[in-house]
């Protein structure tokens, strides 16, 4: 007679809750994954649906609620955390690697590429996929709603990929800002903050393509923030000055500046405070990474009870990948509420207002799914001790190439959509590209990238 075994399999994510040491700083785990789930759902505020089928934005529709922006835009906040990780991500490296060794910038650009791309190139292969589907079934050629919504999800959906390419560059120079800021302190956040005001005031007054020096200049001023973190640096009486200091500015700066005043770009604005990036972001940003700053030791507190933390745990393995999947999952539930007819209310009314938990349950159900799917690719190195050394100096040219390949292939990308078969074009920086040629160069980073071929698909079946 064989008994059954009444012991229960293994929690991971308790295990690895448990397992975690007394002295890490949860608050930045809870951030990371936070600031990303923040922004899915801020996107399915905005989005709204007109009966006749057409996609709106309820910041347009309803200016009242573009102060909601100043505090639900929190990407400085990740790319803060960001800076975080990279620091810690360097100094195990420096506990494998000696400073100057070849190969090392290889080693460590490959260990963070990997991890950011494998999830965006799962993603990307699906949506280019769907793409050639509704080109060559005529389906982005007709007219009325269906074919809006096609072309609308082709360009649309993938733009959220403008956040993979900016985080990807501020990976690839992490080394290279750890030194600036290990010379210069403080004073190396600071001096990035003041040459983007300086880029803006050129961007206004004389030659606006400067203003695109902002994409990196404000990003990376939020990522050295990360090093005066870790370092203990930002204290909560800095964190109040900052918030004090930062939205100050962006008051003055909506009020009296050129900017407007939603911290996310609108269809229509004649400037926006994201494409470019502005000084209004940038005081923002300081604003709300100074919030964090002051909730930091309270959180950690809260975040060492085991309950709290195990929440932590389980949501942060899954966060990249509802972000790169959350608008997949809003086009589905808008296309399916406009076959069958369900009117959507006036954006801003009683009825919109109480219809909203409703509809974000409906799409966290949608995303669940999507994202049992395809977390599967969210996994591998998380960090530099996961990943091989390459001792080879001509790696770490390679890499650097890399970069600079997969960043502007990403960008492109994100901006001209994946309907490869349509070609069209649209202007980025200098001149018209198309998506394939945004393909192409993201292909081409990717085939630079030394020893990353073993390691694309690693584990991703598991």
């Amino acid at each position: 007679m064989t008994t059954r075994s009444t012991t229960a399999s293994p929690d991971p994510a308790a295990q690895a809750a448990a397992a975690t040491p007394a002295h890490r700083d949860r608050w930045v785990d809870a951030l990371r994954a936070g600031s990303l789930l923040v922004v899915v759902l801020g996107h399915w505020l905005m989005v709204g649906l007109t009966p006749g089928g057409e996609i709106t934005n309820a910041l347009t529709e309803v200016p009242a609620l573009q102060p909601l922006t100043w505090f639900l835009q929190v990407m400085p906040i990740f790319f803060l955390v960001g800076g975080v990780a990279h620091s810690y991500a360097l100094e195990s490296l420096d506990r494998r690697v000696a400073p100057g060794t070849p190969g090392r910038y290889a080693t460590f650009f490959r260990g963070r590429a990997v991890r950011l791309l494998r999830p965006t190139l799962a993603f990307l292969a699906l949506w280019v996929a769907l793409g050639v589907v509704a080109h060559v079934t005529g389906l982005t050629a007709r007219p009325g709603t269906v074919g809006r919504f096609a072309r609308d999800a082709l360009v649309g959906v993938p733009q959220l990929l403008w956040f993979v390419g900016i985080y990807l560059g501020a990976c690839a120079l992490a080394p290279v800002m750890r030194t600036f800021h290990e010379r210069w302190g403080p004073y190396a956040a600071g001096l990035l903050a003041g040459a983007a005001v300086l880029v803006d005031v050129v961007r206004f007054n004389a030659v606006g393509l400067a203003g695109n020096l902002n994409f990196a200049l404000v990003w990376l001023a939020f990522h050295q923030l990360g090093f005066l973190w870790r370092d203990d640096r930002l204290t909560p009486r800095v964190g109040w000055l900052m918030v004090v200091a930062g939205y100050a500015g962006m008051l003055v700066a909506v009020t009296v500046g050129p900017y407007p005043t939603s911290m996310v770009g609108l269809p229509g604005e004649p400037v926006s405070n994201m494409a470019p990036p502005t000084v209004a972001l940038l005081a923002q940003g300081i604003g709300i990474c100074g919030l964090a700053v002051v909730a930091r030791p309270v959180m950690n507190r809260v975040l060492r009870r085991p309950r709290a933390w195990l929440v932590v745990v389980r949501a942060a393995p899954f966060a990249m990948t509802a972000f790169l999947w959350h608008l997949t999952a809003l086009m589905v539930v808008l296309v399916t509420l406009w076959a069958l007819g369900v009117e959507q209310p006036a954006v801003a009314s009683w009825r919109w207002w109480l219809t909203r938990p409703l509809l974000f349950a409906v799409l966290l159900v949608v995303t669940a799914v999507v994202v049992a799917v395809f977390v599967r690719f969210d996994r591998g190195p998380r960090t530099a001790s996961d990943v091989p050394t390459t001792a080879a100096r001509r790696s770490d040219v390679a890499a650097a190439l890399s970069a600079v390949l997969v960043f502007f292939g990403i960008l492109m990308v994100s901006i001209v959509g994946v309907d490869v078969l349509g070609s069209r074009p649209v202007f980025f920086l200098l001149g018209e590209v198309t998506p394939v040629v945004g393909l192409g160069v993201l292909a081409a980073g990717l085939a630079v990238l030394p020893g990353a071929s073993r390691a694309w698909w690693h584990r991703a079946a598991g």
